[in-house]
């Protein structure tokens, strides 16, 4: 005799009493894309909406895909806590020496480059992370930010809106557009 499947095999009130118990096989989830968390932080309706979302993608290019860039980024961040930039600058040049391609690396450098008052490395280091990752609105904002301590209104502008257009409930960050388009696009008469 062959092999009867179980169902077949009992009664039928039994098998139908079977399935019947048995429980829905859950779907795997599809990962939200960095597309979509980008639209959906340019249509967030609320301050805290915006804030979650843009925590998701903060976490989101966190992550080089490397466990040793990862690491050498973790003590960067602990040698920038204790202060020791030229530490941290190094770290981070080992970092992004292995993940070239990793936006993060890039802008995290740029910050460490920015507290150690080199702004062309740090403007530098911005723009690699653009060229990587356009959308990357925190380097956006930074470049305003640089370019405001140089007084090169025109560029601060221009940066800021970049980071508007893409984050636009982000902290502060309408103010300072708010407070350099008078100087920059003319004042309305």
């Amino acid at each position: 005799m062959g092999f009867v499947p179980v169902a077949h095999a009992l009664p039928p009130s039994k098998a139908t009493e079977s399935k019947a118990t048995e429980k829905p096989v859950d779907k795997p989830r599809t990962a939200v894309s960095l597309d979509d968390l980008y639209a959906r932080l340019k249509a967030a309706e609320d301050d805290a909406e915006a804030k979650g979302v843009a925590r998701l993608i903060e976490q989101r290019l966190g992550r080089s895909g490397s466990a040793t860039a990862d690491l050498l980024t973790e003590r960067a961040r602990q040698a920038m806590s204790g202060q020791d930039f030229p530490l941290a600058v190094e770290l981070l040049d080992r970092a992004t020496a292995l993940e070239p391609g990793w936006s993060e690396g890039w802008n995290r450098r740029a910050t460490v480059f920015w507290l150690l008052k080199d702004q062309d490395g740090a403007i530098t280091d911005l723009k690699r992370t653009l060229v990587i990752e356009p959308r990357h609105y925190e380097a956006w904002a930074a470049l305003g930010r640089i370019y405001l301590s140089m007084d090169e209104k025109v560029r601060a502008l221009e940066a800021f809106r970049r980071a508007a257009a893409l984050y636009p409930r982000m902290d502060k960050l309408q103010g300072a557009i708010d407070r350099l388009a008078p100087d920059v696009d003319g004042r309305d008469l």
